[in-house]
C-alpha cells in the first residue's frame, strides 16, 4: 500500500539533487499536486508536487542531503493494494519562440498511472549562483518503446529525428536505462558500446581528501549547502576546466561621461535610469561580432567549437542568495535606452527572487561589475561554458598626460579573462582594444550600431 516516488531526471546531465527544504513531514496527509519539497540541482531549483494524494509514509533524504536521480525520494501511502513505483525519467522542456529550449511545460495528465514520465518547468538558474524563482515538476505521458519506455531528453530525441534513428532500437548507457545523445550518434554511425568515463586529466572535476577544521575557540558553523555550495561547485569546475588567462586595459571614459550626462535627461523622460553599463554592453557586442571566437563554447561531447550568432549578455552581480548572472537577450538588437530598461528589470527580479529561467540561463558572454566598489583590478572567473568574461572596475578622475600636458581625465580599467583552449592572447587583446576604441570615442560606437 505504498507509492514510491523516485527523484526524476529534471534536466539533461543532472545526476543528483540537493534537498533544500521539505514542505511536509512523515505522517502528513497530502493532496494531489500539493508542493512537497524543494530540490536544487546544478540546472535549477525546483518545487516538486505530490503525484498522489495520500499520507507521507517515509522520507528517505533529509534537508541538505544529496539524492541521486532515480533513487526513492519519498514513499506515499495512497491506499492502493500493491506497491507502485514511478521511475525516474527525462524532462521534455517546452521551447519558446527563439528555439533555445526555455518556457513552460505542458499541463500534466495524471490519469495515465502505469506509464509516467516527469517534466520540469524550471524558471530558475543554470548559471552559477543564480537565485530565486522556484519551478514546478509535473507528470506527463511517457513515450513507449519495444519492450518498454524510451528514456531520453528532448535534445536526444531531436538528434534522433534528425539522424533518422529509432530510439527504441538504441542501446542505452545512461542512468536507469536512459538513452543519451552519444548513444544515438554511435548507433547512427554503427558504433558499439558507450566509452568508459573520463579519468585523470580528462575529467572535469578533481577529488581531494576532505579537510577537517578543528575547534580552536569561539566560532559559528554554517552548513555548506544550497546556493553557496552550488556557486562553489560551478566556480571550481570553471577554474579547473577552462584554461584561464587575463588581459587588462585602461579606458579613458571622459568623452562617454559627457555623452551620458547629455543623455540622462532624455532617458529620465522615458522613465529610464541610464548608467554606463548599456554603453559597455554595446561596445562588447560590437567586439564579439568582430572576434566571433569570443562568443563561442566548446562542445566537449562532439569536440566542436560552437560559434554563436546570437548575443545574450550575462550580467554578473550580487543577488539575494549570492552571485547571480542575469541574461540580457539579443543585446545586439536593443537600443541604449532599451538595454538600460532591461538591466534595471533584471536587477529587480534577481533582488526579489522572482527571476525566471529565461532571466538566468543561456548567456553567451558575461560582464561582471561591482559598480563603485569595482576596485582597480580583478581577474574574474569565466562563466563556464562560455570562453570570456569582462570585469568592469572603478571609474574615477585621475591625472593623465594628453598632448604633453597633465590633465584630469575619467579613467577606468577593464579586465578580460579568457579560455586559452579556444582564444589566443592576440585575439583577446585585439577584442579589448576594439572595445576601448568604441568607449573612448562614443561617436564611432553609434556608427557601429545596427
Amino acid at each position: 500500500m505504498a507509492f514510491e516516488f523516485h527523484l526524476p531526471d529534471i534536466g539533461e546531465g543532472v545526476v543528483e539533487g540537493e534537498i533544500v527544504a521539505w514542505k511536509v513531514a512523515e505522517g502528513d496527509v497530502v493532496k494531489l499536486d500539493q508542493p512537497i519539497v524543494e530540490i536544487m540541482t546544478d540546472k535549477a531549483t525546483v518545487e516538486i508536487p505530490s503525484p498522489r494524494a495520500g499520507r507521507i509514509a517515509k522520507i528517505n533524504y533529509k534537508d541538505g542531503q544529496i539524492c541521486p536521480v532515480g533513487e526513492v525520494l519519498v514513499v506515499i501511502d495512497d491506499g492502493t493494494a500493491t506497491a507502485v513505483t514511478v521511475p525516474a525519467a527525462p524532462a521534455p522542456a517546452a521551447k519558446n519562440g527563439n528555439g533555445h529550449g526555455h518556457g513552460k511545460a505542458t499541463m500534466p495528465d495524471y490519469s495515465e498511472e502505469p506509464q509516467l514520465q516527469l517534466a520540469a518547468h524550471m524558471p530558475a538558474p543554470a548559471s552559477a549562483g543564480s537565485g530565486g524563482g522556484l519551478g514546478r515538476v509535473e507528470v506527463v505521458d511517457a513515450t513507449p518503446r519495444a519492450g518498454g519506455r524510451v528514456l531520453a531528453t528532448p535534445a536526444t530525441r531531436r538528434i534522433a529525428r534528425q539522424l533518422g534513428v529509432d530510439l527504441g532500437r538504441v542501446p542505452a548507457s545512461g542512468k536507469r536505462g536512459r538513452v543519451t545523445t552519444d548513444d544515438v550518434k554511435r548507433f547512427a554511425a554503427g558504433g558499439g558500446a558507450a566509452p568508459a568515463p573520463a579519468t585523470g586529466a580528462a575529467a572535469t572535476t578533481r577529488s581531494f581528501a576532505p579537510v577537517a577544521i578543528a575547534h580552536a575557540g569561539e566560532e559559528e558553523r554554517i552548513p555548506f549547502r544550497g546556493m553557496r555550495k552550488r556557486i562553489a561547485e560551478n566556480m571550481t569546475r570553471s577554474k579547473f576546466t577552462a584554461t584561464h588567462f587575463t588581459y587588462v586595459e585602461e579606458i579613458d571614459m571622459t568623452e562617454l561621461v559627457s555623452v551620458r550626462e547629455r543623455a540622462k535627461a532624455r532617458a529620465a523622460e522615458r522613465g529610464v535610469k541610464l548608467t554606463y553599463l548599456p554603453f559597455i554592453i554595446k561596445a562588447v557586442v560590437s567586439g564579439l561580432k568582430k572576434w566571433p571566437q569570443l562568443n563561442a563554447s566548446l562542445d566537449e561531447q562532439t569536440q566542436e567549437i560552437v560559434r554563436k550568432k546570437y548575443y545574450h549578455i550575462g550580467i554578473a552581480a550580487q543577488g539575494g542568495q549570492g552571485l547571480a548572472v542575469s541574461v540580457l537577450r539579443d543585446a545586439d538588437r536593443r537600443s541604449i535606452f532599451d538595454l538600460a530598461r532591461e538591466i534595471e528589470r533584471l536587477g529587480e527580479v534577481v533582488k526579489n527572487g522572482t527571476a525566471t529561467r529565461d532571466d538566468l540561463t543561456g548567456s553567451t558572454f558575461t560582464i561582471t561589475s561591482l559598480g563603485k566598489l569595482g576596485g582597480i583590478l580583478a581577474t574574474p572567473i569565466i562563466n563556464f561554458p562560455e570562453v570570456g568574461i569582462v570585469g568592469v572596475h572603478k571609474m574615477e578622475e585621475r591625472p593623465a598626460v594628453r598632448g604633453g600636458q597633465i590633465v584630469a581625465r575619467w579613467l577606468m580599467n577593464l579586465s578580460i579573462s579568457l579560455d586559452h583552449r579556444l582564444v589566443d592572447g592576440w585575439d583577446g587583446a585585439m577584442f579589448l582594444q576594439d572595445v576601448k576604441a568604441l568607449l573612448e570615442d562614443p561617436t564611432t560606437m553609434f556608427m557601429e550600431m545596427v
